[in-house]
């Protein structure tokens, strides 16, 4: 039986939650796989350093965000031409879907879904960390708190000026998506 503080047994017990915030931020499978090995790989080599000062999720989450964002920064930095449309044209960032892969998203719901994540995407990402962990993960205030090392007003602040953002941006979009059917 394994010891509940070893590394074989973080791994199992946090595997599907550095999968699925992965998964949530960058929705791209192979992306989220990766994100996930890099994670468990910083964690054994971090692990001896880990004083314990926070939570062992939390402490697993925040390395989570901060591979996610690493990747984000690292596409970004390959893509800095566009192919289709200008980046400050209406709607670019709507008709320029990346490819949407999320399995738990059922087929007919993947073009509202694919249109709300590529919205959450445009948040800057201080609003988008907050918010993914918020909507989707489930975590607290006081969790999010602590993952994104801030105090918590500045997590409620940043997720009003996310949901803000997300019902300005999907409005107009989502009414001409409903004209279209």
């Amino acid at each position: 039986m394994e010891h509940p503080d070893s590394f074989e047994a973080i791994y199992h017990r946090h595997k599907g939650l550095v999968y699925n915030l992965a998964l949530n931020y960058l929705q791209n499978t192979e992306d989220a796989e990766e994100v996930a090995q890099d994670v468990f790989l910083k964690v054994h080599q971090l692990y001896r350093n880990f004083k314990g000062e926070a939570d062992i999720r939390t402490w697993i989450y925040r390395i989570t965000v901060n591979q996610c964002l690493d990747v984000i920064r690292h596409k970004k930095s390959k893509k800095r031409r566009f192919i289709f449309g200008k980046k400050n044209e209406p709607g670019y960032e709507y008709e320029n879907l990346p490819s949407f892969e999320h399995p738990g998203v059922e087929l007919e719901n993947k073009e509202s879904a694919a249109i709300l994540f590529a919205a959450i995407n445009t948040l800057p990402e201080n609003q988008k960390t907050a918010f993914i962990l918020s909507k989707i993960d489930g975590l607290s205030n006081p969790e999010i708190a602590q993952v994104m090392q801030n105090s918590i007003g500045a997590v409620e602040s940043l997720l009003v000026r996310a949901k803000k953002a997300l019902q300005e941006k999907l409005s107009d979009k989502f009414e001409e998506y409903r004209r279209k059917k």
